[in-house]
């Protein structure tokens, strides 16, 4: 479910588009193009695989408006699945002090958005886990 780049706008409600970049297999270095809608506008982001660890753990990372983004996604085994955990992290790297000030304002704000985006993705790829195979 991690790994199907192709089928995330399939999977996941909140993407709209995905756009891969780079050859299959997924691993580190694999790039696309993830298309969402945020506060009803449309925000395209490129994202890059770090670390690849199947079937074990990922670590996706994107950078937008002077921060970069971290992503690492966890499966822990759990009797006949697994127990998938994600941890989000945003740093400033933008020494721009309006974009500090952006921050400062609108993090909490932000952060509380993407909280919510991801316990969509997290429900969505839950779902699809769960649903029989044909």
């Amino acid at each position: 479910m991690l790994t199907d780049n192709p089928g995330a706008a399939d999977t996941l409600s909140g993407v709209d588009r995905v756009e891969v970049l780079s050859q299959p297999p997924y691993g580190v270095g694999t790039r696309w193009r993830e298309t969402r809608t945020l506060f009803g506008k449309k925000a395209t982001e490129e994202m890059w695989v770090t670390a690849a660890d199947a079937p074990n753990s990922t670590v996706v990372e994107a950078e937008s408006a002077g921060t970069h983004y971290t992503t690492t996604f966890t499966v822990v085994p759990d009797g006949p699945g697994g127990l998938l955990s994600l941890v989000f992290a945003g740093e400033l790297v933008s020494d721009s002090r309006w974009q500090g000030f952006v921050w400062k304002v609108f993090g909490k704000l932000g952060l509380r958005a993407a909280s919510k985006a991801m316990r969509v993705d997290l429900d969505d790829i839950a779902a699809a886990a769960e649903k029989p195979v044909p």
